[in-house]
């Protein structure tokens, strides 16, 4: 059996973590560099940084914070926030980045999801899904959230594994933040589609929320930011939860 994943997320703006509700309303988390090492001592098995703001302003994610961070972490490390091109992946991958994760850049233009795949390989590329439902049907926003499309969940996860993600985050912007827990309907239809890892991200709030996404979701991974942040479940306190209810994770 895979071992299931743990993943905190690092959102970053104006070089702090901050986490907001539904994509809004943003409050300070901490010093990204303090949690990252945190994180990584507690035993999470990887790490998202997540500049995002980056795509709004129109500039790149920023490097020096990568560089910080990677100094801090022996753990898988995946950095998005505004990548839209081989060049400023081969910078990120070089300066301690592990994978990288597109997501507006990928709507935008496509290829740039085969490029990546055909220079660095398949596992350095996530491509985050951004997605909220409406009237019943999944669709995918831009700019972190700010940006709606008409472009469909399913259909838009299925064309980037042709084109060779390696792993796909979706972030039900319907439950980011809300605590209630995840869009674990929607996570096990893409896992069930999909022949690659699906990280759950949108709505931890317990214990008993990450043991659904891996039983009922079928998630590989799950992501989770403010319950880390503010010390509402350590992760080795949930990992030994999840090993209570016969998920496999690494302790």
């Amino acid at each position: 059996m895979l071992t299931k994943r743990i993943v905190p997320c690092l959102d970053i703006k104006n070089g702090r973590t901050v986490k907001g509700v539904n994509f809004v309303d943003l409050r300070d988390a901490g010093d990204p560099v303090v949690l990252a090492k945190q994180y990584a001592d507690q035993g999470a098995d990887e790490l998202v940084f997540l500049d995002i703001a980056a795509t709004l302003e129109n500039r790149g994610t920023t490097l020096d914070m990568v560089v910080r961070v990677a100094e801090q972490v022996n753990i898988p490390f995946t950095v998005g926030g505004g990548i839209s091109s081989v060049e400023h992946v081969d910078a990120l991958l070089k300066n301690g980045a592990d994978k990288v994760s597109i997501n507006s850049s990928a709507v935008k233009r496509p290829e740039l999801v085969n490029e990546l795949a055909d220079k660095f390989g398949s596992q350095c590329v996530v491509v985050a899904i951004d997605a909220k439902e409406i009237d019943a049907e999944w669709f995918v926003h831009l700019a972190g959230g700010t940006i709606p499309t008409d472009i469909k969940l399913f259909e838009w996860a299925k064309e980037v594994e042709k084109r060779g993600a390696g792993e796909i985050l979706f972030t039900s912007m319907n439950h980011d933040g809300t605590k209630n827990g995840f869009a674990n309907k929607s996570l096990a239809k893409l896992s069930e589609m999909l022949n690659i890892p699906i990280i759950a991200s949108g709505g931890a709030g317990n214990v008993q929320h990450f043991v659904d996404t891996f039983k009922e979701g079928k998630s590989d991974a799950a992501l989770a930011a403010s319950v880390f942040h503010f010390g509402e479940i350590p992760i080795p306190k949930l990992k030994k939860e999840l090993k209570k209810h016969n998920i496999e994770v690494r302790l």
